[in-house]
């Protein structure tokens, strides 16, 4: 078994070799697999924590509302807390959950490598903890962690970029340029890590140039997952390396920085490039049907935040929740038992059937 300081998510083969080691996970379901830890059972209208990060995308905004929604029709009293203020707040809150006696604490950490001396008292208290869409990290005190695949994500968005490039443009070389998330996030480098099995290949074939050289994760992090920061550094990059030179594509790992990406371009007077994305924001599915952004990654909150009470209801009844991965998710101290669910990728040809069954997106695609 290899161990990871990051998630990695499962993918349809057997074993992938990821810088020069192997990888391997179950794609069977497993009620109750070995290392997480289920409670023996607590009253039905427990008090159940969800501490969430900043709101710094649309996909967290409206789990908030669907984790109150849905843990009231269950019966559980939720405490569903946002950390706009920081680390330092969300630290806190999970403190004051621990204090009010929840009996699950649900956490889509800002930072996963800081809660560990919260997480040790709620398990202290008996507890248990669920990571939630980004792993907690160097703590024995997180039982079990539902997400989407986020390295197949990444995956996805470097193929999408491909796909794009080629159907705009038959024959490369192509010019790009490279975008990652947060380093403080979890999830970051592994969106990237999936992306770039994907484009090295053909960085080293040279059929794709990254002509500002910023090719490492540190070189291209996005702090904050901001915005602003995401459109300040493709400013800089198209002064610098695009004042002749044709810019043919760009590797977003979300919505939110595509769309300041595409800002950044449409400022200079330069023709839009193909720009990948995630998380299905309503401005990106709207761009993408404008044929500006070119794809995004269907991660239906809806469906996770179910997961998510679905894996509570079972601790509720004493029972150990459904997990499909018990090997690939080392977190620095342990394996964690990991529920993962499949993401979708979506263009412009899919997305009327992507969104069928949304009521938000769907009107979009018309």
């Amino acid at each position: 078994m290899r161990t990871f300081t990051k998630v990695l998510g499962v993918t349809a083969v057997a074993a992938l070799v990821l810088t020069g080691c192997g990888r391997s996970s179950d794609t069977g379901t497993t009620p109750g697999a070995s290392g997480g830890s289920a409670a023996a059972g607590f009253p039905a209208n427990a008090v159940i924590g969800v501490a969430l990060p900043q709101k710094t995308s649309e996909n967290w905004v409206l789990a908030e509302q669907l984790f109150k929604d849905g843990l009231s029709a269950a019966g559980f009293q939720g405490d569903v807390q946002f950390a706009n203020g920081g680390v330092s707040e969300q630290q806190n809150q999970i403190s004051a959950m621990v204090t009010k006696g929840a009996k699950v604490i649900v956490v889509g950490a800002i930072d996963g490598s800081q809660l560990g001396t919260q997480l040790k008292a709620a398990k202290d208290s008996g507890a248990t903890v669920i990571a939630y869409d980004r792993l907690v990290k160097n703590t024995a005190a997180v039982d079990y962690y539902v997400a989407y695949d986020n390295f197949k994500v990444g995956e996805l968005q470097g193929q999408a970029l491909l796909d794009g490039m080629a159907k705009k443009k038959p024959n490369g070389p192509y010019n790009i340029e490279l975008f990652a998330g947060s380093p403080d996030d979890a999830n970051a480098q592994v969106f990237f890590d999936g992306a770039m099995k994907v484009l090295q290949p053909k960085i080293d074939d040279g059929t794709l140039k990254v002509v500002s050289g910023q090719k490492d994760f540190n070189q291209v992090v996005t702090q904050g997952w901001k915005a602003e920061n995401a459109q300040k550094r493709m400013d800089t990059l198209l002064a610098a390396n695009y004042t002749s030179a044709a810019l043919d594509g760009v590797l977003s790992p979300n919505d939110t920085l595509a769309r300041a990406i595409i800002t950044s371009v449409k400022d200079a007077t330069k023709p839009v490039p193909i720009v990948t994305g995630q998380d299905s924001e309503v401005e990106s599915v709207k761009s993408i049907m404008a044929g500006e952004q070119y794809s995004t990654i269907n991660k239906d909150t809806r469906n996770l935040v179910k997961e998510t009470i679905a894996m509570v209801t079972a601790l509720q009844k004493g029972q150990a929740p459904t997990v499909n991965d018990t090997k690939s998710y080392n977190n620095g101290v342990k394996v964690v038992p990991a529920n993962l669910l499949p993401p979708v990728i979506v263009t412009k040809e899919n997305a009327a059937e992507a969104y069928a069954n949304d009521p938000t997106l769907a009107p979009l695609t018309k």
